[in-house]
């Protein structure tokens, strides 16, 4: 079982920059993958970024290119969302998410976090 927890949401300026945590509790986090959601009002949740368990692998939806960066430490059981130039359109809940198989799909992952609020003011 693996428990996670989001940190590091707020409320700052468009072109402000947010650091988001996952920390993870349980021993197999380290083969899992990690993947960033968010959920605006009224939407769906949408995929936002994946690292594979070995950090081999990132891949991010196309909307966040270029402006965000996630990264792991399987030491620390830690996934980072750093996210730079943020636009009103990042505002959202972020939620952190584990799974087998690294999937840009909500379905492919087991494990959620109970999410962070990130507002992007104009």
């Amino acid at each position: 079982q693996v428990q996670l927890v989001e940190s590091g949401g707020g409320l700052v300026q468009a072109g402000g920059s947010l650091r988001l945590s996952c920390a993870a509790s349980g021993r197999t986090f380290n083969t899992l993958a990690v993947g960033w959601f968010r959920q605006a009002p009224g939407k769906e949740r949408e995929f936002v970024a994946l690292v594979t368990r070995s950090s081999g692998t990132t891949d991010y939806a196309d909307s966040v290119k270029g402006r965000f960066t996630i990264s792991r430490d399987n030491a620390k059981n830690t996934v980072i969302l750093q996210m730079n130039s943020l636009e009103p359109k990042d505002t959202a809940v972020y939620y952190c998410a584990a799974g087998i198989l690294w999937s840009t799909s909500v379905r492919g992952y087991n494990y959620w976090g109970q999410g962070t609020q990130v507002t992007v003011s104009s």
